[in-house]
């Protein structure tokens, strides 16, 4: 039985976290079950989008297992920490959007792993945040995550207090998208994946790939590289097929090309 499943209907893609015992916890099998599901879906030209989420009620996903944190073995342990942030990083460089269903508590590596997908649905009960300062540990990895998705006052209040927030706070705060009653999770998700995986392939990929490339540039190189990508843009067949679809009042077919 492996601690990933992937679910594919329609255009979407879903890897769920079959943990429920350990709360959805990752382990070096499980972070490594995401990215292969992650890539199983990028190959596959039918899915337009991918959903993250774990198995049960409880939890997204708590956090990495701490038994895994213990080991003597420090080269394979500092490795495989490594990893975790090398799934992040795969996650916003993937050509598709990715949504997380956070059916529960996002903690830990588990709060990184949601602010790694580019779009967050919550049940309005599930709680979040960075509670590693309670046992004597820093998120340091998801920090990477933070600085970029929350206020700085708030990302330091979180590491440095430990707390836990309720969703309708990480929607205040931007780092959440939508907030539903728990009964709701389902139909908001599909609502969400059903709009992004309806739009065209070719220029979601160049979109999501620019507007991450850009936070990390100043101001003049960042509008020199978006020039370039929107004259790549204008170029592909979905960008000729948007505008006459357009003007011709039909629904566009893309090509993805």
């Amino acid at each position: 039985m492996t601690d990933v499943s992937y679910h594919h209907s329609g255009r979407v893609a879903t890897i769920t976290i079959d943990r429920e015992d350990r709360r959805n916890a990752l382990s070096p099998e499980v972070v490594r079950g995401i990215g292969d599901a992650l890539r199983r879906a990028e190959d596959d030209r039918s899915v337009g989008c991918a959903v993250v989420t774990g198995t049960g009620e409880r939890a997204f996903c708590a956090g990495a297992d701490l038994d895994d944190l213990g080991s003597s073995r420090a080269a394979e342990g500092h490795l495989g920490r490594a990893e975790i942030g090398g799934l992040f990083a795969r996650m916003r460089r993937s050509r598709l959007p990715i949504v997380a269903r956070v059916n529960g508590v996002a903690l830990a590596g588990g709060f990184g792993l949601m602010l790694a997908c580019d779009h967050v649905v919550a049940a309005d009960d599930a709680e979040m945040g960075t509670p590693e300062i309670n046992v004597g540990l820093w998120p340091f990895m998801v920090s990477a995550l933070i600085h970029r998705d929350l206020p700085r006052k708030v990302a330091l209040d979180l590491m440095l207090s430990g707390r836990r927030v309720p969703a309708s706070e990480g929607a205040h705060w931007g780092f959440v998208n939508r907030v539903v009653p728990r009964a709701d999770l389902d139909r908001a998700v599909a609502e969400v994946t059903e709009t992004f995986a309806s739009k065209s392939p070719a220029i979601v990929e160049l979109g999501k790939r620019s507007f991450y490339r850009a936070e990390n540039m100043d101001f003049d190189a960042a509008l020199e590289y978006l020039a370039g990508m929107l004259s790549v843009s204008l170029q592909t067949e979905d960008a000729a097929e948007g505008v006459s679809a357009f003007l011709q009042k039909r629904t566009p077919e893309w090509k993805g090309r």
